[in-house]
């Protein structure tokens, strides 16, 4: 996965060599966003329609009367307070947490060569490339990759040729392949190579 974006963002950073330190994408939250602003819309709506209704000489709905009845009757330290306080705050941590967090963990971002360019490679896609590089490698039956943010975990399966050969070509092998991937921050290697267990496995 690959974006592009049509100006320098703001957390570029300038290198010696003219081109941007790339960062993480941030995400756009549209879920989170969305749905808090679907909540605020129901609740003040729902104050604003009640408000009105004061106004025009009508009688205060129902639920609005026994909010405010149980706001001024309840004491502090009742568990029902306590309950809703205590998820107030989880939420109020929520979007804290999102607000000041990039998010978006699956996108790798990749070196900048151009002020103007961002992109990011999908880790299911580097997982791909180095799994496709691995089989090349003689001796490999098998390889499962899965690539984090500061590492790649392969785990490859050698039905011949000794061990330590194929770790060392598949070191090799991956080593470049990483480097070719373009990342900004590449991940470390983390690789193990075992005969195949009974049955095949």
């Amino acid at each position: 996965m690959v974006e592009q974006s049509p100006g320098p963002p703001r957390d570029t950073v300038a290198g010696a060599d003219g081109a941007g330190r790339a960062r993480r994408f941030w995400s756009a939250r549209r879920i989170p966003a969305g749905l808090l602003a679907l909540l605020l819309l129901v609740v003040t709506g729902a104050f604003l329609y009640d408000i009105a209704a004061v106004r025009a000489h009508r009688t205060g709905m129902g639920w609005r009367r026994s909010l405010a009845r149980e706001l001024a009757e309840r004491h502090l330290d009742d568990i029902w307070v306590l309950v809703g306080a205590g998820l107030a705050t989880a939420l109020g941590l929520w979007l804290l947490l999102l607000a000041l967090t990039p998010g978006l963990r699956s996108l790798l971002p990749m070196r900048r060569t151009h002020h103007d360019v961002r992109a990011a490679l999908h880790r299911d896609a580097a997982a791909t490339v180095l799994r496709d590089r691995a089989m090349e490698v003689a001796g490999v039956r098998t390889v499962r990759v899965r690539v984090r943010r500061t590492r790649a975990d392969v785990r490859a399966v050698s039905h011949f040729r000794d061990l330590d050969d194929v770790r060392a070509d598949l070191t090799a092998v991956l080593d470049d392949a990483i480097d070719g991937l373009g990342l900004a921050r590449p991940p470390a290697l983390s690789l193990r190579v075992r005969r195949p267990g009974r049955k095949g496995r």
